[in-house]
C-alpha cells in the first residue's frame, strides 16, 4: 500500500467534470484506489458518486491511497492529474 497528499487547485473543487476525469483515471488500474479528506473520511476513487458524494473543495487536501499490484504507478498518475487540474 502507498499513500501520497495533494491539494486541490480547481476554484470549484471536484465538481461532475473533474470527478468524473478522477474517477476514469483511477478506472485505468487494477489496483484499489481511494482517497481520504480530514473531514469526509475515506472514498472510494472508482465511483463518480463517492467523490462527488465527499464535497472537495478548493484548497482541500487529499491523501490518496493505492493498494494492489499496479499500486505505485497508480498513486503517481493520480497525483500527476489532480496537479495538472483534472482537465480543467
Amino acid at each position: 500500500m502507498v499513500s501520497r497528499k495533494v491539494k486541490i487547485s480547481n476554484p470549484t473543487g471536484l465538481h461532475l467534470r473533474p470527478a468524473g476525469v478522477f474517477c476514469k483515471t483511477a478506472m485505468d488500474f487494477q489496483c484499489s484506489i481511494k482517497f481520504r479528506t480530514d473531514e469526509r473520511g475515506i472514498s472510494n476513487a472508482k465511483s463518480v458518486l463517492s467523490i462527488l458524494g465527499a464535497c472537495v473543495k478548493c484548497g482541500d487536501v487529499l491523501e490518496i491511497i493505492c493498494d494492489g499490484e499496479d499500486e505505485e504507478k497508480a498513486l503517481d498518475t493520480m497525483i500527476k492529474a489532480v496537479e495538472e487540474g483534472l482537465g480543467e
